[in-house]
Parts: C-alpha cells; sequence; structure tokens
C-alpha cells in the first residue's frame, strides 16, 4: 500500500455519532484507517446540525472531527439498509456504534449477528453508563456524565457554586479509550484470526479522570471540594495573579519551591516551619498563597515568566484558546494543521496528537458531506453496480451527487 500509516488497510464502520465516536474514528483514521461513517438521511451525524450564528456550509465542530473520513447514507429501518450495513460489516475490521442498550439487537445488527457472520470484527460500544446495571438502559450525555461521576463537584473556586469543566472531558476521554481499545483488540485479533467486543462508556471515561481524588477517597474518605486550580497533593501549584493577568506556577517538588521562594525574595520561606515541606504547605495552602500573591502582583505575567523560566521554576502563561493555538509550540508539534474543505480550499483543524518517528500522520482529506461516498464504498465493498441502483432508487441508501470532494 502506499499509505506508510500503520493502521491503511483497516477498514471502519462508525455508526457512532457527535463527539465520542468520531473522536475515536478521527483517531484511526489519522493512524491510516479507512473509516467510513455510516449515516442516516436526512440529517446525518446530529453534529452536522450543531451551528453558531454566522457559520455556513458544514458544522465548523463536524468538519472538525470528521476529517479524513467517508459517508455512506443509509436507512436502517429498512430492510433494505440493514442488509445493506450486513453486507458491509462482513468486509469491515471494525465497526463502532454508540446507541442505546438493545437497538442494534433490534435492528438485528447487535453483536453476536454481526460476529456469526465476520468472526474477525471488532465491534466496539461506547454508551453512557456502560453495558451492565441499574443504569445501562439509560442515554448518556457528557454534562450528566461529568455530573454524575463527580468532575463537576471538585471544579471551580472554593465556597462558590461547582461547575463543569469547559471541555467536554467525558466524550473526548471516551473516544481515546474506545480507540485504544479497538487497537488492543486488533492486536489480539493479529494473533488469534479472531475479534471481539470492546466497550466502554461516558461513565468509566469520567470515573478514571478522578484517579487522585479517589485515591484520597478510599485510603482517608475523603470527598473532595473544588479547589480553583490548585491540586489536592501539591503546593504551590496553581495559577497566581500578576500585575496585568496570572500565570500558572508548578512547586511540583522540594527544589522547585526553594527555586520558587529565592526567586520571590523570600529564602526564609525555605525553613519556615509552615513551608518546610510537602505536607506543611498543603496543610498552610492558604496562607502560602496569600503570600506569594502579593509579591507576584508587584510585577507583570511576562517579567515573572522570565524569572522563573531563568531559575528553572516550571511556569507558563494563562493563555486563552487563541493564543494557545496561535502559539508556535502549538504549531511546532502539529497540532494546528491545514485540511482540506468539502467545499475547495483549505481549513485549519487540530491535527494529531500522537506522531510517530517524528512525524505527524493526521488525515488531512476533507470531511465528507453526507452520502458523498455512498455509491463508491458500496461498489469497493462488493456490490454490484445494479445492486447499488437499486439500493439508491429503493431509498434505503443516498447519495450525495455532486462530485467528491
Amino acid at each position: 500500500m502506499d499509505d506508510p500509516r500503520p493502521l491503511a488497510g483497516l477498514r471502519v464502520l462508525e455508526l457512532s455519532q457527535i463527539m465520542a465516536g468520531p473522536t475515536c474514528g478521527l483517531m484511526l483514521a489519522d493512524m491510516g484507517a479507512d473509516v467510513i461513517k455510516i449515516e442516516r438521511f436526512p440529517g446525518g451525524d446530529d453534529a452536522r446540525g450543531y451551528r453558531r450564528a454566522g457559520d455556513s456550509g458544514l458544522a465548523p465542530s463536524f468538519l472538525m472531527l470528521n476529517r479524513g473520513k467517508r459517508s455512506v447514507a443509509l436507512d436502517l429501518r429498512t430492510p433494505a439498509g440493514r442488509d445493506a450495513l450486513l453486507r458491509l460489516a462482513r468486509r469491515a475490521d471494525v465497526l463502532t456504534e454508540n446507541f442505546r442498550r438493545g437497538t442494534m439487537e433490534r435492528l438485528g445488527l447487535g453483536y453476536e449477528r454481526l460476529a456469526a457472520e465476520n468472526p474477525a470484527l471488532v465491534y466496539c460500544s461506547i454508551s453512557g453508563y456502560g453495558p451492565r446495571g441499574p443504569l445501562a438502559d439509560k442515554g448518556g450525555f457528557d454534562l450528566i456524565l461529568q455530573a454524575f461521576a463527580g468532575l463537576i463537584s471538585v471544579t471551580g473556586e472554593p465556597g462558590r457554586t461547582p461547575v463543569k469543566p469547559g471541555i467536554s472531558v467525558a466524550d473526548v476521554n471516551a473516544g481515546l479509550l474506545a480507540a485504544f481499545g479497538i487497537v488492543t483488540a486488533y492486536v489480539q485479533r493479529l494473533r488469534t484470526g479472531r475479534g471481539q467486543r470492546v466497550e466502554t462508556s461516558l461513565l468509566q471515561a469520567a470515573i478514571q479522570q478522578t484517579y487522585w481524588f479517589a485515591a484520597a477517597y478510599f485510603s482517608q474518605g475523603i470527598v473532595a471540594k473544588p479547589m480553583g486550580t490548585a491540586h489536592p497533593l501539591i503546593a504551590p501549584y496553581q495559577t497566581f495573579e500578576c500585575a496585568d493577568g496570572a500565570i500558572a506556577l508548578g512547586g511540583a517538588n522540594q527544589s522547585n519551591w526553594e527555586r520558587i521562594a529565592q526567586v520571590l525574595g523570600h529564602p526564609e520561606w525555605i525553613d519556615e516551619v509552615r513551608f518546610a515541606n510537602g505536607s506543611a504547605r498543603l496543610a498552610n495552602r492558604g496562607e502560602l498563597e496569600r503570600l506569594m500573591t502579593a509579591e507576584l502582583r508587584q510585577r507583570t505575567a511576562a517579567e515573572w515568566i522570565r524569572v522563573f523560566d531563568e531559575a528553572g521554576v516550571p511556569v507558563g502563561p494563562v493563555n486563552d484558546i487563541g493564543q494557545a493555538l496561535e502559539h508556535e509550540q502549538t504549531r511546532a508539534v502539529g497540532m494546528v494543521i491545514e485540511a482540506a474543505h468539502p467545499e475547495g480550499g483549505t481549513q485549519r483543524s487540530i491535527g494529531s496528537p500522537v506522531t510517530l518517528d517524528g512525524m505527524s500522520s493526521a488525515a488531512t482529506s476533507a470531511a465528507p458531506r453526507l452520502g458523498e461516498h455512498t455509491r463508491a464504498v458500496l461498489r469497493e465493498m462488493g456490490f454490484s453496480d445494479d445492486e447499488t441502483e437499486a439500493l439508491l432508487a429503493s431509498g434505503a441508501a443516498f447519495q450525495d451527487e455532486r462530485p467528491e470532494s
């Protein structure tokens, strides 16, 4: 194959939509997999409709998560549409879905049926609450599962109402875990020739984020509360106000703490009983923060970053999203790329967070229009021309007749 990426030739049917499943598919596409979105019509993936005022064409959020994929539009409510998916699954390596429990089984397309047709298939389900337990039949959304898993309870400022983390922690992490599970199952398939079912959920993905909070609860029964940007086990390790903004400062160990005290002009803090070691600093975090903030407010963030960098102290600016995306370091590691736009030209996108041999493997072909590749994919996967056209004519499948982007 011409594509040198490690998953080139892996064929993935993506029945999942919105964020968690498409994140998984994007990770696989960046590593070379042929990710084929199986979408209903009209409408397709719900994320196609996630637009702000002023957005035109395909929604930017959809474009971000679906570059490098192809779209096949099938109506799984019809027998012909279901039969078409079954035929596609016979030639696929991986299938991902995020329907409620039992949906695929009711369609006659559950794991047992598909595995009987294709024993090598890796079948990945991403659910809200997981495949078992009293809440397994409930649907799941990122906000709801962040709340359920306790993430919202530890986010925000002390003494104020907890808030949701600004990012979709459960969705994105579930996608990453699904991709990890799929690749793990694929490695096993290379050894045994057999696929298996991979399962993860937004609940599991959110709970996984609580490692250190869970350790405190299991060991001492401590139920964590919001701490702003502070760390539950390290002080000082948080953001601090300066004369014109804020910086993030990391006293992650004793030597870093001693450098901080020296830079701030208070070497006496090093031997001060309240701050002499990590446990003492944690116990007296409020007083330490007050004293440090009084000094840090005397100079600008840029000045403090310079002197802390010179002293070898972990420090950084508190960037907004634009500043982070435009920074030369972000570009240097390939996290902003140019991808093709389905309506012509290119668009900026988030790149792959993994490089291989120092090179980015990000897929840069355009996110697909709904049904853009239906005819081509059906023919590639064994449908005759007559069968393909009959399926389209019946309304069980849809083809966007504009030229492929």
